[in-house]
C-alpha cells in the first residue's frame, strides 16, 4: 500500500449511524422539542477520493413557524421545509469533522 492510500476503518452503514446520532444530539439542543424534526432520511453517501472521509447527507423536515388557516382558531398547524445536512466523518477515528448545510 502506498503512502497516499488509506485503509477505510468504518463502512458506510457505520458512517450513516454516526451522522444520524450526531444530528439528533445537536438538534435536541436547537429545535423546539414540541415540534421535533420529522422525516429523517439518508439522501447521499460518498467516500472521499483519498478514502479518509465519509460524506453523508441526511435530509429532514424542519418546522418553519406557525401557520394559521383562515377561519381556524387553533395555531397547531405548522409548516415544514426540507433541509439537508452534509456530515464529514473521519473514516478511521469515526470523528465528525463538520456538519454543513447543503444548498440546493
Amino acid at each position: 500500500m502506498s503512502s497516499t492510500e488509506t485503509t477505510v476503518r468504518i463502512d458506510v452503514r457505520a458512517a450513516v449511524e454516526i451522522a444520524r446520532k450526531y444530528l439528533q444530539q445537536v438538534m435536541d439542543q436547537l429545535v423546539d422539542t414540541a415540534y421535533p424534526i420529522q422525516g429523517l432520511r439518508l439522501e447521499e453517501t460518498e467516500l472521499s477520493e483519498n478514502k479518509k472521509y465519509w460524506l453523508i447527507t441526511l435530509g429532514f423536515d424542519r418546522p418553519i413557524g406557525e401557520h394559521i388557516e383562515p377561519l381556524q382558531f387553533s395555531s397547531n398547524n405548522r409548516k415544514y421545509e426540507r433541509t439537508y445536512r452534509i456530515f464529514k466523518i473521519n473514516a478511521q477515528t469515526k470523528e465528525v469533522k463538520s456538519m454543513k448545510i447543503r444548498e440546493l
